[in-house]
C-alpha cells in the first residue's frame, strides 16, 4: 500500500455564466495535470465537495456552487518507471525525436502526478535520452507544452544535442506555428500581442497581463478562417512564457475555444438564444480542452546543423470542431 504523506486542497466557486456541465469534466478542464478518470476516483473516494456536501460523478455544476477537492499526494518515486504507452513519433535519428503529443498528456512527472507522461512513454520506447537536465523525470525534454495542448514537441536523446537545441529555444530561433480556434472574429487579418505575463494575485495557478510585473511576452497572430462566432488563426510566438497563448488571446477579448481556464467556455460572442446556447454546448462537448495544437515545427539540426522542418495533422477533435463551425 502506497503511504500517504500529504494532500493537496484546492476550492473553486462557480461564477456567473459558467454553463451546466458534468462536475468530473469540469474539474478534470480546471485542474492542471488531472484526468477524468482520476477526477472520478476522487469522487467516488468522497474526496470532491459541493457546497460542504460529498458530490456524485453525473453532478452538473451551478453558477454559486462552493467546490472543494481533495488530493491525495503520493510521495515521489526515486525513479521514473517506463511505461508501455504508445507514442506518436514523426521523426526520429540517432539525436533526436519529434512527438506528437495527444491532449490530456502530461511532458513529465510532477507532484501527485507520476505515470502515464510522455516521459512514462519515452522510457518504454528508448535507452538513450539525455541527462542534460540533471533531473530523473525530465530525461530529454527540451521544451514542453500544456497537458490539454496537442502538438509537436522535441526530445533530445544525448547532452550535446540537448544543449544546442535548448540554445536554440532560448535564442528565439526555433520556428514553431500554433492553430488555435478563439471566440469572435477580427479588425484586421494580423495583429500582435505585447503584454508581461504574472501570476494572478487572486490564483497563483493562474496567470494574467500585467503592466509592472512578470515577464516581457510578445505574440504574432494571424486570421485563416472566420465563422460566424469563432476565427481559426495560426500564431507565432517571439517569447515562449508560461500559458503565453491562452493568457494573451484572454487579454484581448478572443480567448481560445474551450479554455476552461481563461475564459473559453463561456458563451462569449453569437448572443444568447438558446438556439444559440445549444449550439454552443454541443461544440464545447466536442472539445473538452483549449483548441489549440502545435502545429508546426522547425530548427537547426544539432549535429548536421541543417535547417529542418515538420508539420502535423490536426487532432481528431480541432478538425471535427472546424467541420461543424464550418457547416
Amino acid at each position: 500500500m502506497t503511504k500517504i504523506i500529504s494532500e493537496k486542497k484546492i476550492e473553486y466557486e462557480i461564477t456567473e455564466g459558467q454553463r451546466k456541465q458534468r462536475i468530473d469534466t469540469y474539474l478534470a478542464n480546471v485542474i492542471e495535470n488531472c484526468t477524468r478518470t482520476r477526477i472520478q476516483n476522487l469522487i467516488k473516494a468522497g474526496n470532491v465537495l459541493v457546497n460542504g456536501s460529498s458530490s456524485k460523478t453525473n453532478y452538473k455544476i451551478v453558477p454559486g456552487d462552493k467546490i472543494k477537492v481533495i488530493i491525495p499526494v503520493s510521495p515521489r518515486p526515486e525513479e521514473t518507471i517506463a511505461e508501455d504507452i504508445p507514442l506518436d513519433i514523426i521523426y526520429e535519428d540517432d539525436y533526436l525525436l519529434i512527438v506528437n503529443k495527444p491532449a490530456n498528456m502530461v511532458a513529465h512527472p510532477s507532484l501527485g502526478n507520476h505515470t502515464g507522461t510522455l516521459v512514462n512513454a519515452l522510457l518504454h520506447y528508448t535507452n538513450t535520452l539525455s541527462d542534460l537536465n540533471e533531473d530523473p523525470v525530465r530525461p530529454g525534454i527540451v521544451h514542453r507544452i500544456d497537458k490539454d495542448t496537442s502538438g509537436l514537441l522535441l526530445v533530445a536523446k544525448d547532452e550535446h544535442s540537448h544543449a544546442v537545441l535548448a540554445k536554440q529555444f532560448a535564442d528565439h530561433s526555433i520556428q514553431r506555428e500554433y492553430w488555435a480556434i478563439c471566440w469572435g472574429l477580427f479588425e484586421e487579418s494580423k495583429g500582435e500581442i505585447v503584454g508581461n505575463i504574472a501570476r494572478s494575485k487572486k490564483d497563483r495557478k493562474v496567470f494574467t497581463v500585467s503592466e509592472n510585473e512578470g515577464k516581457h511576452a510578445h505574440t504574432f497572430y494571424e486570421v485563416i478562417e472566420e465563422f460566424e462566432f469563432a476565427s481559426l488563426i495560426k500564431l507565432r510566438l517571439k517569447t515562449g512564457r508560461t500559458h503565453q497563448i491562452r493568457v494573451h488571446m484572454q487579454h484581448i477579448n478572443r480567448p481560445i475555444f474551450g479554455d476552461p481556464t481563461y475564459g473559453g467556455r463561456r458563451l462569449a460572442f453569437g448572443g444568447t438564444t438558446p438556439k444559440m446556447k445549444s449550439r454552443v454546448d454541443n461544440l464545447l462537448e466536442i472539445m473538452q480542452r483549449q483548441a489549440l495544437h502545435a502545429k508546426t515545427l522547425g530548427f537547426i539540426h544539432p549535429e548536421t546543423e541543417k535547417e529542418i522542418f515538420f508539420d502535423s495533422e490536426l487532432p481528431e477533435d480541432f478538425q471535427l470542431l472546424l467541420d461543424r463551425l464550418r457547416k
